[in-house]
Protein backbone atom coordinates (compact mmCIF):
# COMPACT_ATOMS: atom_id res chain seq x y z
CA UNK A 1 0.00 0.00 0.00
CA UNK A 2 1.53 3.59 -1.00
CA UNK A 3 2.64 4.82 2.65
CA UNK A 4 1.57 8.25 1.88
CA UNK A 5 -1.77 7.00 2.63
CA UNK A 6 -0.48 7.34 6.16
CA UNK A 7 1.32 10.52 5.73
CA UNK A 8 -0.83 13.47 4.32
CA UNK A 9 1.07 14.71 0.72
CA UNK A 10 -0.68 16.62 -2.25
CA UNK A 11 0.54 16.88 -5.33
CA UNK A 12 3.31 19.52 -6.85
CA UNK A 13 1.48 19.79 -9.88
CA UNK A 14 -2.29 19.73 -9.47
CA UNK A 15 -4.64 19.63 -6.09
CA UNK A 16 -5.12 15.37 -5.66
CA UNK A 17 -3.75 14.36 -2.40
CA UNK A 18 -3.87 11.68 0.08
CA UNK A 19 -7.69 11.80 0.95
CA UNK A 20 -7.58 9.02 -1.65
CA UNK A 21 -5.28 5.87 -0.80
CA UNK A 22 -5.26 5.21 -5.04
CA UNK A 23 -2.83 8.41 -4.89
CA UNK A 24 1.10 7.54 -5.85
CA UNK A 25 3.83 10.53 -6.00
CA UNK A 26 6.42 10.17 -8.55
CA UNK A 27 10.19 11.36 -7.62
CA UNK A 28 9.30 14.73 -8.60
CA UNK A 29 6.23 14.71 -6.16
CA UNK A 30 3.87 14.44 -8.89
CA UNK A 31 0.81 12.18 -8.81
CA UNK A 32 -0.09 9.64 -10.94
CA UNK A 33 -3.78 10.92 -11.99
CA UNK A 34 -2.72 13.91 -13.39
CA UNK A 35 0.46 12.21 -14.82
CA UNK A 36 -1.84 9.95 -16.57
CA UNK A 37 -4.20 12.57 -17.86
CA UNK A 38 -1.39 14.08 -19.69
CA UNK A 39 -1.29 11.19 -21.70
CA UNK A 40 -4.69 10.53 -21.82
CA UNK A 41 -5.05 14.28 -22.89
CA UNK A 42 -2.58 13.87 -25.58
CA UNK A 43 -3.90 10.81 -26.90
CA UNK A 44 -7.20 12.33 -27.42
CA UNK A 45 -6.48 15.31 -29.57
CA UNK A 46 -8.52 15.36 -32.13
CA UNK A 47 -7.90 17.89 -35.70
CA UNK A 48 -10.03 19.17 -37.95
CA UNK A 49 -10.33 16.10 -40.54
CA UNK A 50 -11.26 13.94 -37.32
CA UNK A 51 -14.53 16.30 -37.11
CA UNK A 52 -14.87 16.67 -40.82
CA UNK A 53 -14.53 12.89 -40.45
CA UNK A 54 -17.14 11.99 -38.12
CA UNK A 55 -20.14 14.45 -39.22
CA UNK A 56 -19.98 12.75 -42.28
CA UNK A 57 -20.26 9.23 -41.31
CA UNK A 58 -23.33 10.79 -38.94
CA UNK A 59 -24.87 11.92 -42.21
CA UNK A 60 -24.52 9.20 -43.90
CA UNK A 61 -25.97 6.92 -41.61
CA UNK A 62 -28.50 8.98 -40.50
CA UNK A 63 -29.96 9.61 -44.06
CA UNK A 64 -33.85 9.33 -44.52
CA UNK A 65 -33.83 9.07 -40.55
CA UNK A 66 -35.94 11.62 -38.61
CA UNK A 67 -32.69 12.15 -36.50
CA UNK A 68 -29.11 11.10 -37.15
CA UNK A 69 -27.86 11.05 -33.43
CA UNK A 70 -28.79 11.94 -29.98
CA UNK A 71 -27.23 14.11 -27.38
CA UNK A 72 -27.86 13.88 -23.84
CA UNK A 73 -28.97 17.56 -21.80
CA UNK A 74 -28.33 17.60 -18.32
CA UNK A 75 -28.95 21.46 -18.64
CA UNK A 76 -25.16 22.03 -17.53
CA UNK A 77 -22.51 23.25 -19.09
CA UNK A 78 -21.00 20.26 -21.11
CA UNK A 79 -23.95 19.01 -22.64
CA UNK A 80 -25.36 22.34 -23.79
CA UNK A 81 -21.99 22.65 -25.51
CA UNK A 82 -22.36 19.82 -27.67
CA UNK A 83 -25.65 20.01 -28.71
CA UNK A 84 -25.02 23.74 -30.10
CA UNK A 85 -21.85 22.31 -32.12
CA UNK A 86 -24.04 19.03 -32.69
CA UNK A 87 -26.59 21.73 -34.52
CA UNK A 88 -24.25 23.83 -35.96
CA UNK A 89 -22.35 20.98 -37.85
CA UNK A 90 -25.71 20.63 -39.56
CA UNK A 91 -26.51 17.26 -37.45
CA UNK A 92 -30.24 16.56 -36.55
CA UNK A 93 -30.35 15.54 -33.04
CA UNK A 94 -32.46 14.44 -30.43
CA UNK A 95 -31.82 15.97 -27.88
CA UNK A 96 -32.25 13.75 -24.62
CA UNK A 97 -32.83 14.56 -20.93
CA UNK A 98 -33.36 12.02 -17.95
CA UNK A 99 -35.39 13.55 -15.02
CA UNK A 100 -34.96 11.82 -11.62
CA UNK A 101 -36.79 13.65 -9.88
CA UNK A 102 -34.08 16.34 -8.70
CA UNK A 103 -33.68 18.50 -11.64
CA UNK A 104 -33.07 22.22 -10.53
CA UNK A 105 -34.89 24.98 -11.30
CA UNK A 106 -32.21 26.20 -13.09
CA UNK A 107 -31.37 23.38 -15.71
CA UNK A 108 -34.83 23.22 -16.33
CA UNK A 109 -34.76 27.07 -17.91
CA UNK A 110 -31.49 26.32 -19.01
CA UNK A 111 -32.92 23.33 -20.82
CA UNK A 112 -35.98 24.91 -22.08
CA UNK A 113 -33.99 28.31 -23.40
CA UNK A 114 -31.79 25.91 -25.31
CA UNK A 115 -34.23 23.95 -27.04
CA UNK A 116 -36.00 26.77 -28.55
CA UNK A 117 -33.07 28.74 -29.23
CA UNK A 118 -32.10 25.25 -31.54
CA UNK A 119 -35.75 24.37 -32.23
CA UNK A 120 -34.89 20.91 -32.09
CA UNK A 121 -36.67 17.80 -30.20
CA UNK A 122 -36.44 16.85 -26.81
CA UNK A 123 -37.56 13.54 -24.82
CA UNK A 124 -37.73 13.61 -21.47
CA UNK A 125 -37.57 10.40 -20.04
CA UNK A 126 -38.83 10.77 -16.09
CA UNK A 127 -38.03 7.94 -13.89
CA UNK A 128 -41.26 6.78 -11.74
CA UNK A 129 -39.88 9.23 -8.25
CA UNK A 130 -41.24 6.44 -5.57
CA UNK A 131 -39.04 3.84 -7.18
CA UNK A 132 -36.30 6.15 -7.71
CA UNK A 133 -36.28 6.97 -4.19
CA UNK A 134 -36.57 3.73 -2.44
CA UNK A 135 -33.38 2.62 -4.72
CA UNK A 136 -31.80 5.99 -3.57
CA UNK A 137 -32.48 5.36 0.37
CA UNK A 138 -31.44 1.27 0.10
CA UNK A 139 -28.09 2.85 -1.41
CA UNK A 140 -28.06 5.16 1.43
CA UNK A 141 -29.10 2.09 3.86
CA UNK A 142 -26.15 0.56 2.36
CA UNK A 143 -23.73 3.10 2.84
CA UNK A 144 -21.81 3.05 -0.39
CA UNK A 145 -20.29 5.77 -1.80
CA UNK A 146 -21.57 6.02 -5.16
CA UNK A 147 -25.16 7.02 -4.61
CA UNK A 148 -24.98 8.50 -7.73
CA UNK A 149 -24.32 4.93 -10.11
CA UNK A 150 -28.35 4.91 -9.69
CA UNK A 151 -28.18 8.46 -12.04
CA UNK A 152 -25.24 7.28 -14.15
CA UNK A 153 -26.37 3.79 -14.80
CA UNK A 154 -30.09 4.87 -15.79
CA UNK A 155 -28.48 7.92 -17.70
CA UNK A 156 -26.79 5.67 -19.59
CA UNK A 157 -29.47 3.07 -20.27
CA UNK A 158 -31.99 5.64 -21.64
CA UNK A 159 -29.56 6.61 -23.88
CA UNK A 160 -28.43 3.86 -25.36
CA UNK A 161 -32.54 2.81 -25.22
CA UNK A 162 -33.56 5.59 -27.42
CA UNK A 163 -30.51 5.14 -29.74
CA UNK A 164 -31.45 1.36 -30.80
CA UNK A 165 -35.58 2.75 -30.73
CA UNK A 166 -34.56 5.49 -33.98
CA UNK A 167 -32.06 3.12 -35.11
CA UNK A 168 -29.16 5.36 -34.25
CA UNK A 169 -25.37 4.84 -34.41
CA UNK A 170 -24.17 7.75 -32.86
CA UNK A 171 -24.69 9.39 -29.38
CA UNK A 172 -22.85 12.71 -28.60
CA UNK A 173 -21.82 13.00 -25.30
CA UNK A 174 -21.19 16.20 -23.22
CA UNK A 175 -18.12 14.15 -21.64
CA UNK A 176 -14.81 15.48 -22.61
CA UNK A 177 -11.22 15.07 -21.55
CA UNK A 178 -10.95 18.61 -21.05
CA UNK A 179 -12.63 19.18 -18.14
CA UNK A 180 -13.25 15.62 -17.01
CA UNK A 181 -10.61 13.61 -18.25
CA UNK A 182 -8.75 12.94 -14.90
CA UNK A 183 -9.62 9.17 -13.38
CA UNK A 184 -11.81 9.27 -10.63
CA UNK A 185 -9.71 7.89 -7.87
CA UNK A 186 -11.36 4.18 -7.30
CA UNK A 187 -12.03 4.66 -3.62
CA UNK A 188 -14.99 8.22 -4.72
CA UNK A 189 -16.59 5.80 -7.29
CA UNK A 190 -17.57 2.82 -8.17
CA UNK A 191 -17.90 0.93 -11.72
CA UNK A 192 -20.95 2.63 -13.87
CA UNK A 193 -22.30 -0.42 -15.60
CA UNK A 194 -23.20 -2.81 -12.47
CA UNK A 195 -26.92 -3.22 -12.97
CA UNK A 196 -26.13 -6.06 -10.53
CA UNK A 197 -24.67 -3.83 -7.63
CA UNK A 198 -28.34 -1.68 -8.12
CA UNK A 199 -30.47 -5.13 -7.75
CA UNK A 200 -28.22 -6.23 -4.84
CA UNK A 201 -28.76 -3.41 -2.89
CA UNK A 202 -31.88 -2.85 -3.76
CA UNK A 203 -33.28 -5.94 -2.51
CA UNK A 204 -31.18 -6.53 0.97
CA UNK A 205 -32.57 -2.66 1.33
CA UNK A 206 -35.89 -2.37 0.04
CA UNK A 207 -39.40 -3.94 -0.53
CA UNK A 208 -38.69 -2.17 -3.93
CA UNK A 209 -39.00 -4.23 -6.89
CA UNK A 210 -37.25 -2.45 -9.95
CA UNK A 211 -40.05 -2.53 -12.07
CA UNK A 212 -39.48 1.02 -14.22
CA UNK A 213 -36.12 1.98 -13.77
CA UNK A 214 -33.99 1.56 -16.92
CA UNK A 215 -30.77 -0.59 -15.99
CA UNK A 216 -28.30 -0.59 -17.46
CA UNK A 217 -25.04 -4.15 -17.03
CA UNK A 218 -22.12 -5.27 -18.80
CA UNK A 219 -24.14 -7.29 -21.38
CA UNK A 220 -26.16 -4.28 -22.45
CA UNK A 221 -23.17 -2.52 -23.18
CA UNK A 222 -21.81 -5.28 -24.93
CA UNK A 223 -25.55 -5.41 -27.28
CA UNK A 224 -25.96 -1.80 -27.73
CA UNK A 225 -21.57 -1.29 -28.38
CA UNK A 226 -20.51 -4.63 -30.24
CA UNK A 227 -23.78 -6.24 -31.90
CA UNK A 228 -25.86 -2.69 -32.85
CA UNK A 229 -22.48 -0.63 -32.94
CA UNK A 230 -23.83 2.23 -31.39
CA UNK A 231 -21.20 4.82 -30.84
CA UNK A 232 -20.84 7.27 -27.63
CA UNK A 233 -18.39 10.00 -28.70
CA UNK A 234 -16.89 12.58 -26.60
CA UNK A 235 -18.16 15.13 -28.42
CA UNK A 236 -16.09 18.39 -27.01
CA UNK A 237 -13.05 17.23 -27.56
CA UNK A 238 -13.43 17.41 -31.32
CA UNK A 239 -13.66 21.34 -30.48
CA UNK A 240 -10.73 22.44 -28.20
CA UNK A 241 -13.27 22.75 -25.78
CA UNK A 242 -12.33 25.14 -22.98
CA UNK A 243 -15.33 25.58 -20.33
CA UNK A 244 -15.19 29.54 -20.18
CA UNK A 245 -15.28 30.24 -23.37
CA UNK A 246 -18.55 27.50 -23.65
CA UNK A 247 -20.60 29.45 -20.81
CA UNK A 248 -19.65 32.71 -22.65
CA UNK A 249 -20.95 31.27 -26.02
CA UNK A 250 -23.76 29.45 -24.25
CA UNK A 251 -24.78 33.11 -22.15
CA UNK A 252 -25.25 34.88 -25.53
CA UNK A 253 -26.88 32.26 -27.79
CA UNK A 254 -29.64 30.76 -25.42
CA UNK A 255 -29.46 32.55 -22.30
CA UNK A 256 -27.74 30.60 -20.08
CA UNK A 257 -26.98 30.61 -15.99
CA UNK A 258 -23.88 28.47 -14.92
CA UNK A 259 -23.30 26.80 -11.68
CA UNK A 260 -20.69 27.67 -9.16
CA UNK A 261 -19.56 24.03 -9.77
CA UNK A 262 -19.55 20.96 -11.93
CA UNK A 263 -22.63 19.06 -12.32
CA UNK A 264 -24.55 21.44 -9.68
CA UNK A 265 -27.64 21.20 -11.84
CA UNK A 266 -29.18 18.81 -10.16
CA UNK A 267 -30.45 19.22 -6.51
CA UNK A 268 -29.27 15.99 -4.77
CA UNK A 269 -25.62 15.52 -7.20
CA UNK A 270 -25.10 19.14 -5.56
CA UNK A 271 -26.58 17.90 -1.60
CA UNK A 272 -24.13 14.98 -2.41
CA UNK A 273 -21.22 16.46 -3.30
CA UNK A 274 -21.30 19.53 -1.30
CA UNK A 275 -22.76 18.36 2.11
CA UNK A 276 -22.98 14.37 1.79
CA UNK A 277 -19.03 13.28 0.29
CA UNK A 278 -17.03 15.82 2.48
CA UNK A 279 -18.56 14.70 5.66
CA UNK A 280 -19.65 11.14 5.41
CA UNK A 281 -16.86 10.20 3.12
CA UNK A 282 -14.41 12.65 3.47
CA UNK A 283 -14.15 13.20 -0.35
CA UNK A 284 -13.88 16.54 -1.53
CA UNK A 285 -14.67 16.57 -5.32
CA UNK A 286 -13.15 19.92 -6.49
CA UNK A 287 -9.87 18.76 -6.03
CA UNK A 288 -10.06 16.38 -8.82
CA UNK A 289 -12.47 18.82 -11.20
CA UNK A 290 -10.18 22.00 -10.49
CA UNK A 291 -7.31 19.67 -10.95
CA UNK A 292 -8.45 18.75 -14.43
CA UNK A 293 -8.81 22.27 -15.26
CA UNK A 294 -5.16 23.33 -13.77
CA UNK A 295 -3.76 20.75 -16.17
CA UNK A 296 -5.61 21.27 -19.20
CA UNK A 297 -4.52 25.37 -19.00
CA UNK A 298 -7.83 26.84 -17.78
CA UNK A 299 -6.95 27.48 -14.33
CA UNK A 300 -4.13 28.96 -12.82
CA UNK A 301 -3.05 26.55 -9.05
CA UNK A 302 -2.99 29.35 -6.87
CA UNK A 303 -6.64 30.25 -8.31
CA UNK A 304 -7.87 27.19 -7.49
CA UNK A 305 -6.24 26.87 -4.26
CA UNK A 306 -8.16 29.94 -3.61
CA UNK A 307 -11.56 28.51 -4.06
CA UNK A 308 -10.50 25.07 -1.98
CA UNK A 309 -10.22 27.98 0.50
CA UNK A 310 -13.79 28.46 0.57
CA UNK A 311 -16.34 25.98 2.02
CA UNK A 312 -18.08 24.12 -0.59
CA UNK A 313 -21.31 25.18 -0.38
CA UNK A 314 -19.78 28.83 -0.23
CA UNK A 315 -23.46 29.98 1.25
CA UNK A 316 -24.22 28.57 3.91
CA UNK A 317 -28.16 29.40 3.52
CA UNK A 318 -28.05 27.44 0.35
CA UNK A 319 -26.40 24.61 2.14
CA UNK A 320 -29.43 24.74 4.46
CA UNK A 321 -32.34 25.11 1.75
CA UNK A 322 -30.78 21.78 0.21
CA UNK A 323 -30.75 20.26 3.54
CA UNK A 324 -33.98 21.07 3.84
CA UNK A 325 -35.09 19.73 0.42
CA UNK A 326 -33.28 16.43 1.12
CA UNK A 327 -34.98 15.60 4.31
CA UNK A 328 -38.43 16.69 3.25
CA UNK A 329 -38.24 14.73 -0.51
CA UNK A 330 -37.04 11.66 1.50
CA UNK A 331 -38.97 12.13 4.35
CA UNK A 332 -36.17 11.79 6.79
CA UNK A 333 -35.26 13.49 9.80
CA UNK A 334 -32.53 15.12 11.06
CA UNK A 335 -31.37 12.93 13.24
CA UNK A 336 -31.78 9.76 10.76
CA UNK A 337 -29.78 11.76 8.30
CA UNK A 338 -26.78 12.93 11.47
CA UNK A 339 -26.79 8.98 11.99
CA UNK A 340 -26.38 7.82 8.43
CA UNK A 341 -23.40 10.29 8.21
CA UNK A 342 -21.73 8.90 11.21
CA UNK A 343 -22.15 5.23 10.10
CA UNK A 344 -19.45 3.23 8.29
CA UNK A 345 -18.56 2.81 4.49
CA UNK A 346 -19.36 -0.23 3.41
CA UNK A 347 -17.36 -1.20 -0.04
CA UNK A 348 -19.99 -1.86 -3.37
CA UNK A 349 -18.29 -4.69 -3.76
CA UNK A 350 -19.38 -6.37 -0.11
CA UNK A 351 -23.15 -6.74 -2.12
CA UNK A 352 -22.43 -8.63 -4.86
CA UNK A 353 -21.14 -6.94 -8.24
CA UNK A 354 -20.02 -7.43 -11.79
CA UNK A 355 -17.36 -5.69 -11.76
CA UNK A 356 -14.86 -8.32 -12.45
CA UNK A 357 -17.01 -9.88 -15.04
CA UNK A 358 -16.49 -6.70 -17.29
CA UNK A 359 -12.63 -6.20 -15.71
CA UNK A 360 -12.15 -10.14 -17.34
CA UNK A 361 -14.64 -9.12 -20.38
CA UNK A 362 -12.52 -6.06 -21.16
CA UNK A 363 -9.02 -8.00 -21.30
CA UNK A 364 -10.59 -10.13 -23.58
CA UNK A 365 -11.33 -7.51 -25.62
CA UNK A 366 -8.19 -5.72 -25.73
CA UNK A 367 -6.32 -8.89 -26.15
CA UNK A 368 -8.47 -9.80 -29.63
CA UNK A 369 -7.97 -6.25 -30.98
CA UNK A 370 -4.71 -6.68 -30.47
CA UNK A 371 -4.26 -10.19 -32.69
CA UNK A 372 -6.75 -8.83 -35.16
CA UNK A 373 -4.02 -5.73 -35.63
CA UNK A 374 -1.33 -8.40 -35.70
CA UNK A 375 -2.43 -10.15 -38.63
CA UNK A 376 -3.98 -7.33 -40.67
Amino acid sequence: MNKSYFKYQSCNRCLMDTTTSKIVFNENGFCNFCTDFIVRQKNTEKTVSDLDKLISEIKSDGKNKKYDCIVGVSGGVDSCFALIRAVECGLRPLAVHMDNGWNSELAQNNISNLIRSLNVDLHTHVINWEEYKNLQEAFLKANVIDIELLYDNAMAAVNYKLANKFNIKYILSGMNTSTEGFKIPDDWVWFKNDARNIKKITKKFSNQKIKTFPLFGTFDFIYYEIVKKIKWILFPDYFNYKKDEAVKELEEKSNFKKYPYKHYDNVFTRFYQGYILPKKFGVDKRKLHLSNLIISNQMDKNEALRIMQKPVYENLEDEKKDKEYFLKKMKWSEKELENYLFEKEVSHSFYGSERELWNSLHKIYINLKKIKKLFG
